[in-house]
């Protein structure tokens, strides 16, 4: 498994932050590869991504959502992924967004483009799209879930 941890500062409050990134189909207006996003109920999602014209459709489940502070999601077919997205209030105008991610890369093309840095510096530049996204609007959001999914466990 290969871990990526990257985050950006964003000029909106964390909960304009938060709602934006709870709108899952509006993903592929800033992420890189990521053609599609159904939201298929409160916790499951299915992807479709083209990354070096490499197709790949997925289904991921969010495994906790506090608003305003964090979601946490697995994939549960396809590649092996999962992650968490974090939001920190800098102060009443600003948020840092954190993500990391573990995933098991499939193949030498991935494999290497690991070891390459590449996969750093796609969710690098995915935020920095999330930046100029949620900035450009404003700070307002395409929408919200404020729902709460706790933690199995919990």
């Amino acid at each position: 498994m290969s871990i990526v941890t990257e985050f950006v500062d964003v000029d909106v409050p964390v909960r304009s932050a938060y709602n934006q990134w709870t709108q899952f189909e509006e993903f592929p207006r800033f992420m890189e590869g990521v053609t599609e996003i159904r939201q298929l109920d409160d916790t499951h999602t299915h992807w479709k991504t083209e990354i070096a014209g490499v197709r790949r459709e997925f289904d991921a489940e969010i495994t906790e959502q506090l608003p305003d502070e964090r979601v946490a999601w697995h994939s549960t077919d396809g590649e092996k992924q999962a992650g968490v997205v974090t939001f920190h209030r800098i102060d009443d105008t600003h948020t840092r967004v954190t993500v990391q991610m573990d995933f098991d890369p499939q193949g030498l093309l991935e494999t290497a483009g690991d070891k390459l840095g590449m996969i750093d510096r796609k969710v690098k530049g995915d935020l920095h799209r999330f930046k100029e996204f949620i900035e450009s609007r404003g700070g307002i959001e395409t929408g919200a879930w404020r729902g709460q999914v706790d933690r199995p466990g919990m």
